[in-house]
Order: structure tokens, then C-alpha cells, then sequence
């Protein structure tokens, strides 16, 4: 034997004396988050489970247990000690979960609880280990389903595509939002055919594949963008392969086809595709250890963060009781609800009468949780036709919020499909909503709470977490201004504007309706 290796040390076997209070402590301050916050970790599991667009989260934990037990031959090396700075980040991401839960925002109280994981291993550990563990602590962030948010930008970017593509084959085509006309029928670019789906799963994939194979930062980056770039052009030509097929095969066949050629054949071959293009520019030896312990053991700026010391008792009692502070305000801002009146009614609208409500294709927004609901119809003399929405809350929270998921004017299967962005309007958004191809609806949303009004689900939020921050009751108020026509029209923007000059300022016109003035 060398002389070097018999000198070389090895780790003992088992787990080393130092570490087993520090791993007992983390491994109960684990399961007490994860029973704390259990419903947090269950909405992200069912969406892990039944959303096909986040099912290759459930890959995620088993990485980050095969991403420590690399590491832990290492990792055995040092010597971990609680780290009171540690506290200060559970608290943070406490704060960031509180925030979330008091706007009903899912995907921020799901990131808090999933920091708070990352951050107690930092209070209990140190940052010396909190360094070798750097990559698994930041890729936990996978866990959290998220990219919804980029559905809409997606759609419209695949359409683009798209009609490109149809065009330069010389199909013809015309584009209108995110439809697209051609002679064997009309396709609509879904919110299933945008790849988000395969966006995310080729994110979450390359970020890894970038970590395991390269060391150089600029070819991480380069094969960062690659994962990104990749998936959007090929959705593309995908969608485009579909419309091309349906020419010739018809709709049903090519959509059969694409479901197929997608689900099986496509993402295996492009996965394929961007390994075979990186494959020469891997420069990270197959058996090239992760973490130096010596290098981290030299570090003086880890040194000198490793002196911030706190006993482990005490670091678990903190993280306790900020655990019940946070869990404490939670529950009292859940209970804040404003007094509201028994009853509410639509007003008259000078120039306005009220009208039977026979829409072309039946819509119905959804305002789940809300104490009052209005839908009612406005006609005036020149013929133009509105129908009015409106809700009202005694407060936000989950499973009642005004800016949730399929809430407001589109609500998911109602067989109407988002289709473009509205005229801009002051104090609201627009959209425009096509319904099974043959009717269109212009739908102007406005929210409000206390003096705000707003169409921006964000800005609503923010107000919303104000509120609760400082325990203040608010009832909150949703807007819906509708009008449809048959597909083709301008009418519903004509309408919708005639209506909202006569009713004057709208702010007046909610506060009016709920009794709040």
C-alpha cells in the first residue's frame, strides 16, 4: 500500500458521535414541519400526484436523498455544530409562509414550508455543512409546483410558432390569439398544448444535469438555456407536426397521433437530443468528489460564520416556539371576517334597464366562498346588451378568493377558452374568452378592498396581506363587466364601454352595491 493512502484517514463507520444529536434534533424538528404544516405538504403532494404537469416532482425527493448520501463520505468529515443566523432565515421563511397563507397564495406558502426545511438544516448543522450541502438544499426548491404562471406567454409563443411553421409549409392559415384557422378545422393552442409540462420537467432535469456534468459555470449556463429554449421550439413543431397531420388525416386521427407521438416518442427524443449536443462538453469526471472538506475546513470566511454557536436545546426551542407564533397569527388572521349586509342588489344605471339574461352560450363566473353573488343583464335603447358579475367577501382566504385559480370570468371545462388580452382599461384588466368557436365575450375584472381598485390579482394580494398583517377586517368586492356577441364582433367593446361611462366611476359604483359608504 502507498504510503500517502495508509495515512490518509477514513471515516469511521456508522455515524460519527458528533453528528448524532444534531441529526436526532434535525430529523425531529423535520417530522414536527411536516406535521405543522401538513396541509402545505399534502396540496403539493396531490398536485405531484394528479397533475401530469408537476408528476416528475415525485422524483425529486429520492434525487435529494441520493444527492446527500453522495456527499455523506464528506459531509461524515466535518463537524456540525447550530448556527444562530440559521434561526434568523426559519424565521424568514416562516414570515414568507404566513404572508402566502394570508393572501391565499398556495405556491408562497408552499415555498415557506419547504424553506423552512432547508433553513432549520442551517440552524442545526452550521454553514459548513450547510455549504456542502448547497446544491440539494437549492434544488429542494423543485419540490414547490410551480409554472402555471407561465401558461399564457406560453400559448401565445406556440402560436407564433406555429402559424409560422403552418405558413412556410403552405398551409393557409390565419391566426387569432392563441386560434388557429385552417382549412381542415379550428385549433386552439390550449392551455395543455403550451409545454408547460415539458418546460418544467427539462428545467428541473437540467439544472441537475448541469450540477452532475459540468464545472464550468459558462457551460452550465449554455446548457441551462439549451433545456429552456429546446422544449419551447419543439412544442412548436409539435403543434405545428399536428395542424400538418390534420390535413391530410383529419382532426381526430392527428389529435390521436399527437397525444401519442407527445407523450411517448417526443419528449424521450429531445431529452435525447440535448444529451447528444452537450455530451462533448461534459468536463466532470464521472468519480470527482462534490464537496472538498479540507477546502471547506480552510475556509475563513466559514470559520468565521461558523463562530455565530447556539446550543442545540435552545435552537430547538426557538424553532418551536417561532413555529407556534407564525401557526398562532395564521389562525387569527383566518378567523378576521368585515361585517357585511344581509342583503345586496344591483342598482339602476341611468340610461340602463334591466334585461332578461339569455346568453349565446351559457357563462357563469365562479366566485367560490363569496358570502353575496349578483349576475344579472343591462340593455339600453341602442341595442347594447351587458351582463354584470358581482361578488362580495367578508375576507380572503383559502378555499375563497377572488383572484384563485379558475375564479372570475373564466372558469375552467365552462367550454369558453381564454383567447387574447382585452383593450386596456383603467383600474381593471381585460379579456377576451371565445366560446366553443362560435361566441365571444369582452370580460373587464376589478377588484377592490378598502380604497383600492385594481384588475391586478397581485396588487389585491398585497392589500389583502396588509390587512391580515395588521388583523384588519375588509370585506373584499369582485367586478365583472360582460358583454358577447357572435365571433367576429366589436360589439361587446362598444357595450362595455357605454355601460361603464354611464355607471360613472366604478370605485363609487362597488362601494355602493356592498354598502360599504
Amino acid at each position: 500500500m502507498p504510503p500517502e493512502a495508509a495515512a490518509r484517514p477514513s471515516p469511521a463507520p456508522g455515524i460519527p458521535a458528533g453528528w448524532r444529536a444534531p441529526l436526532a434534533g434535525l430529523g425531529a424538528v423535520t417530522l414536527a414541519l411536516l406535521i405543522a404544516f401538513a396541509r402545505d405538504w399534502a396540496e403539493m403532494a396531490g398536485q405531484w400526484w394528479n397533475s401530469s404537469t408537476y408528476n416528475h416532482v415525485v422524483l425529486i425527493p429520492p434525487i435529494l436523498g441520493w444527492l446527500v448520501w453522495q456527499r455523506w463520505p464528506q459531509l461524515s468529515r466535518l463537524a456540525p455544530a447550530p448556527w444562530w443566523p440559521g434561526l434568523v432565515l426559519f424565521a424568514l421563511a416562516l414570515f414568507g409562509w404566513v404572508l402566502g397563507t394570508f393572501a391565499g397564495f398556495s405556491l408562497v406558502s408552499q415555498a415557506g414550508a419547504v424553506a423552512m426545511l432547508g433553513a432549520a438544516v442551517l440552524a442545526l448543522l452550521g454553514p459548513r455543512i450547510g455549504w456542502a450541502l448547497a446544491f440539494p438544499l437549492g434544488y429542494m426548491a423543485f419540490l414547490v409546483p410551480f409554472g402555471d404562471e407561465l401558461i399564457p406567454p406560453l400559448q401565445t409563443v406556440t402560436a407564433k410558432l406555429t402559424i409560422a411553421l403552418v405558413h412556410l409549409s403552405g398551409i393557409p392559415a390565419a391566426i387569432d390569439g392563441v386560434f388557429i384557422d385552417t382549412p381542415a378545422g379550428l385549433f386552439e393552442v390550449a392551455e395543455a398544448c403550451s409545454g408547460i409540462k415539458f418546460l418544467i420537467a427539462m428545467i428541473a432535469f437540467g439544472v441537475l444535469a448541469a450540477h452532475l456534468c459540468f464545472t464550468s459555470p459558462w457551460r452550465r449556463a449554455a446548457f441551462l438555456v439549451l433545456c429552456a429554449a429546446i422544449p419551447v421550439l419543439a412544442n412548436g413543431v409539435r403543434a405545428w407536426g399536428t395542424i400538418a397531420v390534420a390535413q391530410v388525416k383529419g382532426t381526430a386521427w392527428a389529435g390521436g397521433f399527437d397525444h401519442i407521438i407527445y407523450g411517448w416518442i417526443f419528449f424521450g427524443a429531445v431529452i435525447a437530443a440535448i444529451i447528444a449536443l452537450s455530451w462533448r462538453f461534459f468536463d466532470r469526471a464521472p468519480d470527482a468528489a462534490v464537496v472538498d472538506p479540507a477546502a471547506i475546513e480552510r475556509s475563513a470566511l466559514l470559520a468565521h460564520l461558523s463562530a455565530q454557536r447556539l446550543g442545540l436545546a435552545p435552537a430547538l426551542t426557538i424553532i418551536a416556539l417561532l413555529t407556534a407564533a407564525g401557526q398562532g397569527w395564521a389562525a387569527a388572521a383566518d378567523r378576521l371576517d368585515a361585517p357585511l349586509p344581509r342583503q345586496i342588489h344591483l342598482p339602476e344605471v341611468p340610461g340602463w334597464h334591466r334585461a332578461n339574461y339569455a346568453p349565446l352560450l351559457g357563462w357563469q363566473p365562479r366566485a367560490s366562498g363569496a358570502e353575496h353573488r349578483l349576475l344579472g343583464r343591462y340593455a339600453d335603447d341602442r341595442g347594447h346588451t351587458v351582463d354584470v358579475f358581482f361578488a362580495l367577501y367578508s375576507g380572503q382566504s383559502e378555499g375563497r378568493e377572488a383572484g384563485g385559480f379558475g375564479e372570475g370570468a373564466l372558469t375552467p371545462e365552462s367550454g369558453w377558452a381564454w383567447r387574447a388580452d382585452g383593450p386596456a382599461v383603467a383600474g381593471g384588466k381585460s379579456e377576451r374568452l371565445l366560446g366553443k368557436g362560435r361566441a365571444e365575450r369582452l370580460a373587464e375584472t376589478y377588484y377592490r378592498t378598502g380604497s383600492l381598485l385594481t384588475g391586478s390579482n397581485m396588487r389585491l394580494k398585497l392589500a389583502n396581506i396588509a390587512d391580515r398583517l395588521l388583523l384588519r377586517p375588509r370585506p373584499t368586492m369582485l367586478l365583472i363587466l360582460s358583454a358577447e356577441a357572435p365571433a367576429g364582433s366589436d360589439e361587446p367593446e362598444r357595450a362595455v364601454n357605454a355601460f361603464r361611462a354611464s355607471a360613472g366611476p366604478l370605485d363609487r359604483w362597488m362601494d355602493r352595491v356592498a354598502q360599504v359608504r
